[in-house]
């Protein structure tokens, strides 16, 4: 089976992590993770980074430490993973979701505008699959707005917009480092913020609540978010060499949409630039056109040994979705055509450029059998 993914691990990775073990720094509270923390922050151009245990945990942080009340608007692209929306729900606040664009399958500054009522108090701004959101232009519009910006960047690692680092636009931005991130402790994450005092709080939130004068005692039922100092030496070594990760994965993109150019009417390929952002291909995605069956296709594609992943469910149709949030009348097309008709296919140093030949020529052959 050809893997739609496999983690990239070099030697110099896994011997960061023999000499954490053999230096006994696998703890949560070990001094490699603040060398994690520095680092991450540095090539992020943010004051502080919080390491944490994922992405999802990051994004959980972040919507608490906004104390949203119950009435409070947060608007988000449905077209995303689930952990944006439970994050949000767990606040009590209202979940308000924006369509994408059909070409970048990310939300942009039009999408926003129209959804902004007088109850708005933030938005989630996610960048998806290797190409950046609208984010200059989103962050103004919130500054302009009086609104919190949550940054997503959990795809966007090394990613550019407008000349700023993904993971530095929000007010508080989240990264995950994943397994099939471009940089990977397995699980983890990072959040990334400028303000100390959010720092300060983060920092409380995901240890317990202890304090070094009172350990033991408590003010406030938070949460064991931290992340591992055997994780932190990974991730540590892995961010060293993410412009080369982001090189690979850039030539494999441009090789798959160059096999489908002569595809167009069969196959939707994810856009190489948009904007002046060149896409880092995190994932190589496809959407089927012409009313071809994703289910048969992959399907058929796992028959012949090369796995796949179906794109994000729209969240506005998740049956998760508590019911006094579901609208009928809430129908974004985009999201919702992508979200039945789209899937990633194999990325990564695992696979060659023979074995890109063999996958496409079975996507087309899956396509034209159905």
């Amino acid at each position: 089976m050809i893997k739609v993914f496999e983690p990239s691990l070099t030697l110099s990775d896994k011997l960061s992590v023999i000499r954490t073990l053999f230096n006994n720094n696998i703890s949560g509270t070990s001094p490699i993770i603040e060398e994690f923390e520095t680092e991450t922050a540095k090539i992020f151009n943010r004051k502080h980074g919080i390491a944490i245990s994922n992405g999802s945990t990051a994004l959980e942080i972040a919507f608490q430490l906004l104390d949203l009340k119950r009435g409070d608007e947060v608007i988000l692209p449905s077209f995303t993973i689930i952990s944006c929306l439970s994050a949000v729900l767990r606040t009590g606040a209202t979940p308000i979701f924006s369509d994408v664009d059909s070409n970048t399958w990310n939300m942009d500054i039009t999408h926003i505008e129209k959804l902004l009522t007088p109850n708005t108090k933030a938005v989630l701004m996610v960048h998806t699959y290797g190409l950046a959101a609208d984010a200059t232009k989103i962050k103004d519009f919130c500054e302009t707005n009086n609104l919190f910006l949550v940054e997503d960047a959990a795809e966007a690692h090394g990613q550019i917009e407008g000349g700023k680092k993904c993971g530095s636009f929000g007010d508080i931005s989240t990264l995950s480092f994943y397994a099939n991130k471009h940089v990977t402790t397995g699980e983890g994450g990072m959040i990334l913020v400028d303000s100390d005092q959010y720092s300060a709080k983060s920092r409380q939130m995901i240890n317990l609540d202890f304090n070094n004068n009172e350990r033991f005692k408590h003010n406030n039922l938070y949460w064991n978010y931290r992340l591992s100092g055997l994780q932190a030496s990974l991730g540590l070594s892995q961010i060293k060499h993410l412009d080369k990760t982001i090189s690979n994965k850039i030539s494999q993109g441009l090789y798959y949409t160059n096999l489908l150019s002569e595809y167009a009417d069969l196959i939707q390929c994810p856009l190489s630039e948009f904007d002046n952002v060149k896409n880092h291909y995190w994932v190589y995605g496809i959407v089927l056109k012409n009313g071809a069956n994703r289910e048969k296709v992959t399907d058929d594609l796992s028959s012949r040994g090369i796995q796949t992943r179906p794109f994000f469910w729209p969240l506005h149709l998740q049956n998760s979705l508590p019911e006094e949030f579901k609208r009928s009348e809430n129908k974004l097309p985009n999201a919702e055509f992508i979200g039945k008709n789209g899937f990633y296919i194999p990325i990564g140093n695992h696979i060659s450029k023979n074995d890109q030949d063999y996958i496409i020529e079975n996507v087309l052959e899956s396509i034209n059998a159905r």
